[in-house]
Formats: C-alpha cells, structure tokens, sequence
C-alpha cells in the first residue's frame, strides 16, 4: 500500500524484489483485486505492480479526466519508486492506458497485453451519456447492472459471490472519478495511431464480450504491426475474473516469449528480437533548421497565421452537443445553410465556446437563460442535454429556470420548464 499524493496512484507489490516488473491495469469500476487469481503464478517470475484508479478500492478521490493523464499519474508514481522498464497489461480503460504507453512512452514498455480493449470504446456520447446517468443518480444503477455487462450469464448465476463482489465494487467508487474516467474512455480514440506502436502485443478478448468484443480485437491486431490475437472462450468483459487460469497462461507464454530488450540510446532504436517480430522503434530526431534558405534580403517580418477555429469548434460542438446532435446538424446542410453550419462551428464553438473566460457549466447557465429569454424552445432541448454532460444536476437546472422566470416571465419559464423536464426524464433515467 501507499501514501498517495493527488498526481500518483494507489499501489501494491507481489512477488520477488529483484525480478522484473510487470503491471497489471484494472477496468472501470474495478480494483487490483480482479487480478487475485493471476497474481500467484506471475509473482514466481515477476515483481507484481498492481495499482487502482483514482477513487476506486479507496484509493484517494482525485479525478483524471483523460486516459494520458492516468499514464502520466502511473509514470511518476513508476518513478518516484525507480521503477523504469516493465512490461504491461491492462484491462478495458487500463488497456487504454497501455496504448497510450506504447504510442507516447514505448522506451519504457518491454511488453504489452490489451485484454478487453478498443482503439475508441463505443461513442463518445455512450459515455458521456453514462456521466450524466452517474451524476443524477449515483453509482447504483451502474453497479446492479455490472455483472450483466461484465460476465457471461451462467457465470454470474453460478458464482453469486463474485458477482456480489462486483456489484460492490461499483458502488464504493467515487462518483466524480467514475464520471470522469468516462469522460477518459469518451475522448479516448487512437485508431489512426495504432501503425506507430512497436511494442510486442497480445490482444486478449472474451469471445462472448458484448462491451468491448472479438471484432474490437480484431481491430486493434489489424492495426498493430505483428500483434497477435487471442480469443478465450466461454467470457466475456471480465475475462481475468471469468477464465483466469487461461489468462493466466496467456500472459505467462507472452511475457516469457515477447520482453522486449532495453531502449539503446547510442542507436536510438528498440533491439529486435526472435519472438514475436518487432520492428525497431525510432526516436525521432529533433527539428533542424534548414541548411541554406534563400529569402528576400529586406523582407519585413510576417505576422503567425491564425490558427483556423473550425477544427477545435466541431470538437467542442460535439464535446456538448453530443455526435448524435451534431451528425444531424451537419448532415441536413446543403447549398443554402451549409455557411451557417460552418459560421456556427467556427465562431459560436470554435471561438466563444472556447474562450477561458467562463468555465463549461457556466456557459450553460446563460446559454438557457438566454434561450428562455427568446422564447427558442426548439434550441432549449438541445442545449439542456448539454447542460447536463456540462455537469450541471437537474436541481441545478431548476435552479436556472427560476432564476429566469424572475427576469424573462413566468410564461416563457413554464414553457422552459416543459421542455427540460422531458429532457431530463429521458437524459437521466437508467436503462435497466
């Protein structure tokens, strides 16, 4: 166990001091103990790194809002224990964090094992959506419908203990961590990345995972040079829980057959070895300027460019409006309102949504006093979706629309108050 400052993570180690390290990285709503049963059989080989996410198993409740933050969280908790080379293995969002290793860090990574992971997991609005669900009515809808996501049918039937366990785990996390590792997972997308990495890999999946399955998989081992794919049969998401003596071996046979040796720095480049094929991996040199550059003699100094908004104002449009919304929006554009759609993404989201002036939930806030003030109900809706993936709670909503019936009218409020209240019913109601 360990002391845990706000930019580490909560630890453990098993097995031998001197040996090797090797890291086992949880799912969403887990803890390091659905590594229990791995555990004993690594440990004969490897020092065992296992950590939890933030809020979670009692780990302190310090928010990491995106998937590098996480990596850069388990690198300096790495550090500050002279820990500099592992091998890796990572569970759902854990598995992300493995991506983000091999693609930003892979002097560190000897090693690497996705088990129930995606280059994107689902939509970004699945979970933001699922933020929303968290925010207005706990964690508990989430975890009495964990084991249906996280386990095959017969499996949760006849292994009501571990099931319990499951459904327990869920609810003891921290709220705010679990709404904002969704937000990791939603912002989460490597797929045009994934030709980079040259590490040696094992992608491990549940061949009935219904969350993240074999076709993820299949993805993720089309897009990794010389991964390799395998499927266990008979799980699903929580495959380590559910088949742990096959994934056990699969891990021993990887880490075994696939360690990478250490980053040359004199070459700059990773060693090739036998088994499985890597392809070395270069470091970039960095920026020269050129040699020789002919220019006019007195030519006067140009202004930088500014930068386009459009590209940050369709990320944040979507970020609050949601894919759904936003794919309608601009897929009904045509010749007469395909301006407007590129004026609103440019200005109204890549610019005043963008200014640091105001935070998230306070642009909400006025946004819908200003919407009710205008009467625009038809925009109400839309932006009272993205009041709540913003943060805001229904009650904090309320509050909003009272406060503008005092100022725009207690007609337009109670019309306001319709539409939002549809809203929030559909927005927050758990989907059993």
């Amino acid at each position: 166990m360990s002391e845990t400052p706000p930019n580490t993570l909560q630890y453990r180690f098993d097995g031998p001091e001197d040996a090797p390290v090797l890291i086992l990285g949880p799912s969403l709503g887990t803890t390091w103990h659905m590594w229990d049963r791995q555990v004993p059989e690594l440990a004969k080989q490897w020092r065992v790194f296992r950590f939890d996410l933030p809020g979670h198993g009692g780990a302190p409740a310090h928010p990491a809002g995106s998937v590098a933050d996480l990596t850069t969280r388990l690198l300096a908790t790495l550090d500050a224990l002279g820990v500099q080379r592992f091998g890796y293995a990572g569970c759902a969002l854990g598995g992300a964090v493995g991506i983000e290793l091999a693609l930003r860090h892979p002097e560190r990574l000897a090693s690497l094992v996705l088990i129930a992971a995606s280059p994107r997991f689902g939509t970004a609005d699945e979970f933001r959506q699922r933020g929303v669900i968290v925010r207005t009515n706990g964690l508990d809808p989430i975890a009495r419908t964990s084991p249906e996501r996280w386990f095959t049918g017969g499996f949760a039937a006849a292994q009501p203990a571990i099931t319990e366990w499951a459904v327990q785990m869920v609810r003891t996390t921290d709220p705010g961590c679990y709404i904002a590792s969704c937000e990791a997972l939603a912002a989460f997308d490597v797929r045009a990345e994934l030709g980079r990495i040259g590490v040696p890999t094992l992608v491990l999946v549940g061949s009935e995972d219904q969350v993240t399955g074999p076709a993820e998989a299949r993805t993720l081992v089309a897009g990794i040079p010389d991964a390799r794919l395998a499927v266990v049969p008979g799980a699903s998401h929580l495959v380590p829980v559910e088949q742990p003596a096959a994934v056990t071996d699969l891990l021993v046979h990887h880490f075994v057959t696939a360690w990478q040796p250490a980053f040359d720095a004199t070459t700059g480049q990773m060693a090739a070895i036998a088994t499985p094929p890597v392809k070395p991996v270069p470091v970039a040199p960095p920026p020269v300027a050129p040699v020789a550059e002919i220019a006019p003699a007195a030519a006067p100094p140009q202004p930088s460019a500014r930068p386009d908004p459009y590209d940050t104002g369709i990320k944040i449009r979507r970020e609050v409006l949601g894919d759904a919304h936003v794919d309608r929006a601009l897929a009904s554009a045509d010749d007469f309102s395909g301006d407007f759609q590129e004026f609103l993404t440019r200005y109204a989201w890549g610019e005043i949504w963008n200014r640091p002036g105001l935070d998230r939930r306070t642009r909400s806030c006025v946004t819908l006093t200003a919407l009710v003030a205008g009467g625009h109900l038809d925009e109400l809706a839309a932006h009272t979706r993205a009041a709540l993936r913003n943060g805001l709670t229904p009650a904090e909503i309320g509050e909003v629309l009272l406060q503008a019936a005092v100022y725009c009218g207690v007609p337009a409020a109670n019309s306001a108050f319709k539409v939002a209240q549809q809203v929030i019913q559909e927005e927050t109601t758990p989907q059993e």
